[in-house]
């Protein structure tokens, strides 16, 4: 189920700007508003609309999102407020008022206002593409985004400017290498999400999330996938 807040006033842009991932204000953006140590703590849609703008958010998420966007007003012109607004989405023609959704074309469009869902398996959509979802390959204050894919997914702009958690974020993009993240694996058998993915010698080389026709999306160390691995019952094909 998703919740959407509005953001209004006068500041809106820069006031969103200085606190989230990505670039806001002119097309629809997919963004994070991260700790100052530059973990996750909420994922969203940011949809430009007339004089305000649309967040497009979990709803689980929703209330601490809220609490932490008002906490960072301080004297900026804006008001935050939810708003009671539907959310409908497929793949196939895009309605009249839809919109792609920006983080990757197979996840198809958006329309706000708009009733339903055209049945589409957005699991199956979302493991063959590695997308991560909110609360489950997405973590507050565990994921880092970068190892969640963010960038290939247009999730976080680097020519920005500062943001909450951008100072960590910039280090590991330009000064390590990630040695571990989200992948796409081969799965027989299943295995509960969360489930510890194993090395043959019972070291732990990843966890194990979303899963579907035989395929999941794992983090994982990159220089532990090799053959032999397992998670629960399941074997886990790198």
């Amino acid at each position: 189920m998703r919740q959407i807040l509005a953001i209004s006033g006068e500041d809106r842009v820069e006031f969103l700007q200085g606190l989230v991932t990505n670039k806001v204000g002119e097309l629809p953006a997919w963004a994070a508003l991260l700790t100052p140590q530059g973990k996750y703590l909420a994922d969203f849609l940011v949809i430009p609309e007339g004089g305000r703008l649309l967040i497009d958010v979990d709803a689980r998420l929703a209330p601490d999102l809220m609490r932490r966007l008002s906490m960072y007003k301080l004297r900026s012109k804006v008001a935050i407020e939810a708003v009671d607004l539907s959310v409908a989405r497929g793949i196939g023609d895009m309605p009249d008022a839809g919109i792609a959704d920006p983080r990757h074309e197979a996840l198809g469009w958006r329309l706000y206002g708009g009733q339903g869902d055209d049945g589409s398996d957005w699991d199956a959509i979302r493991v063959a593409h590695c997308i991560p979802e909110s609360l489950i390959e997405l973590i507050p204050n565990e994921t880092f985004i970068l190892e969640a894919g963010f960038e290939r997914l247009h999730g976080v702009d680097f020519r920005k400017g500062c943001y909450v958690g951008q100072e960590v974020t910039a280090r590991m993009k330009h000064k390590t290498e990630l040695k571990k993240g989200l992948v796409t694996v081969g799965i027989e058998g299943a295995a509960p999400v969360g489930t510890p993915i194993l090395l043959p010698d019972g070291r732990e080389a990843g966890v194990l999330f979303t899963q579907s026709g035989g395929r999941a999306i794992a983090h994982m160390r990159f220089d532990r996938m090799v053959e032999g691995l397992t998670a629960g019952d399941a074997r886990i094909l790198p």
